[in-house]
């Protein structure tokens, strides 16, 4: 009744990353994505997280040869050496709601890893943790902000079906720039920036030599600052040189920034104006609509998204995290942002959590889930 395809070439690639908007047709919270960028994704010549991992592509056709589902088989070998795990992982799930079509993309995944040695199989990501990741699992009435996903609620219900169990929870927070920052918050805000002689500066996005010697200093903080969180995997330097790329095109400079104390670096915070409020009116997702949609309707963008606030474990519970979530939010405020998103966040982050909600008037309201399931 339904056979699979596996997807190896450009022409069948292309046809992979255009079948996702026909699961969401009429759904005004879908965004249409920028094909080059998806593409840029999968393409395991360009980008460089396959210079390490793996991954197998497939479309699910019913016997009238429509699309009716794709999935990704993913071995993420870096994540497998640090955690010392065999885990695989599945992505870019797409599905009708059909349990059927379901099982049999999930045990084609489920197969592939299988072959490959691994016993639990985990996801989705999109094709990695650092990506795109997870099911949307709670709120599905608003437009989601950039880089994060978007899914039908029968997802989960599909993945649980089959077996799945939830493996870990994030977090997003929404934050006005009416109101911010508690009273405490204000308060504090200039103490702590004279206690540790704090002093901040933005990244350069105009000086390409200036720019490549920040990209080094983000990543070493980067991977320092998530090194014992779940699912975390160090980026290689052709990969933060990959996102680098992208981030030099779309990064708003005051958002992006350095934070030093007594001129030693802490911390980088990065905060991307949500394009997607460009983006909802791509139909295609072609590039020239996409750059024209850029470029005559960015004066929409109103809000934004706080993406990395990494801090070094050494000035970790000094409030210092606190001061980086003001500066964005004044930041924001000056460029005419009316709210954003601090996401994501790992359910069990106590101190972001409560530091978002005890300081930042930030409200819980969506949760993502990453589920798992051992290979049988």
């Amino acid at each position: 009744m339904y056979k699979l395809k596996v997807i190896k070439s450009k022409k069948d690639k292309i046809e992979f990353v255009k079948s996702q908007k026909l699961f969401y047709l009429n759904n005004q919270n879908f965004i249409v994505p920028y094909i080059k960028d998806r593409l840029n994704l999968i393409d395991t010549e360009k980008n460089p997280f396959y210079n390490h991992s793996e991954i197998e592509l497939y479309l699910c056709y019913d016997e009238d040869d429509n699309i009716v589902g794709r999935i990704a088989a993913i071995v993420n070998t870096n994540h497998n050496i640090l955690h010392n795990d065999k885990v695989g992982f599945f992505g870019f799930f797409e599905c009708i709601n059909n349990q059927d079509v379901a099982n049999i993309l999930f045990k084609t995944a489920e197969q592939w890893l299988k072959n490959k040695g691994m016993e639990y199989i985990r996801g989705p990501v999109n094709p990695s943790m650092n990506d795109e990741n997870s099911f949307l699992y709670e709120n599905f009435d608003d437009l989601p902000y950039i880089l994060m996903p978007y899914n039908p609620k029968y997802y989960n219900e599909l993945a649980e079906n089959y077996g799945f169990y939830k493996a870990k929870d994030l977090y997003a927070y929404k934050l006005t720039t009416e109101n911010f920052a508690t009273d405490k918050m204000v308060r504090l805000y200039d103490n702590l920036i004279k206690r540790y002689k704090i002093t901040i500066r933005n990244i350069n996005l105009k000086n390409n030599s200036q720019f490549k010697e920040d990209i080094k200093l983000i990543k070493e903080i980067y991977n320092k600052a998530w090194e014992l969180n779940w699912g975390f995997v160090k980026l290689t330097d052709d990969e933060i040189d990959f996102f680098a790329n992208d981030l030099k095109l779309i990064a708003e400079e005051s958002l992006a920034f350095f934070i030093y104390s007594d001129n030693k670096i802490v911390g980088f915070h990065l905060a991307l104006p949500d394009y997607n409020q460009v983006f909802k009116y791509n139909k295609t997702g072609n590039t020239l609509e996409t750059l024209w949609n850029l470029i005559t309707k960015k004066n929409k963008i109103n809000r934004c998204r706080i993406i990395i606030l990494g801090i070094l474990p050494e000035y970790r519970n000094k409030g210092i995290d606190a001061v980086m979530y003001m500066e964005s939010g004044l930041r924001a405020k000056k460029l005419g942002y009316i709210e954003g998103e601090a996401s994501w966040i790992l359910e069990d982050n106590e101190m972001m959590n409560r530091g978002l909600t005890t300081t930042m008037n930030a409200k819980l309201y969506k949760k993502y889930r990453i589920y798992e399931k051992r290979i049988i």
